[in-house]
């Protein structure tokens, strides 16, 4: 049973590595980051994440983010 479980952990450390190796290769633009930290009033990094997420979108992260 252990053994199941450390592999099931594995195997997650390793999509979550995958999927954050995806979204640092998502360009996004200066001035977009600005303002969804300046509008929303949250860090660079959570405003960052929202639009690497979205895959640049700026308008997708501020729905996301209000929603």
């Amino acid at each position: 049973a252990m053994s199941v479980i450390g592999d099931r952990r594995s195997r997650e450390q390793k999509a979550k590595q995958e999927r954050e190796k995806e979204l640092a290769k998502v360009t996004i633009k200066k001035e977009d980051l600005e303002l969804i930290m300046t509008e929303m009033e949250i860090s660079r990094a959570a405003a960052e994440r929202s639009l690497r997420e979205h895959m640049g979108n700026v308008v997708e992260a501020l729905i996301a983010l209000t929603n």
